[in-house]
């Protein structure tokens, strides 16, 4: 079975900063993946830990979106697709 679960970075943090177009400013802010996201992709692993397969996460974003996805890897996902 091959599972895909998006995933999304947001801040991890309170302190979120907007430059004056009402853009995030993302430099110097660490990110994590989106906990609703987190959860997907936790299910998805156990799932895939149960009838096997492979489980690959997709994101779009900035170049930081990479982190995410490193994140992930260390979870236990197979593949990751920015």
């Amino acid at each position: 079975m091959n599972i895909i679960v998006f995933i999304k970075q947001v801040p991890d943090s309170d302190e979120v900063k907007l430059d004056e177009n009402g853009n995030l400013i993302r430099n110097g802010v660490r990110t994590a993946i989106n906990s609703v996201d987190k959860n997907a992709l936790e299910l998805g692993l156990s799932l895939r830990d149960h009838v096997g397969g492979k489980v690959t996460a997709v994101t779009m974003g900035p170049p930081q979106a990479k982190d995410v996805l490193k994140r992930a890897m260390f979870m236990g996902l197979d593949a990751g697709v920015v």
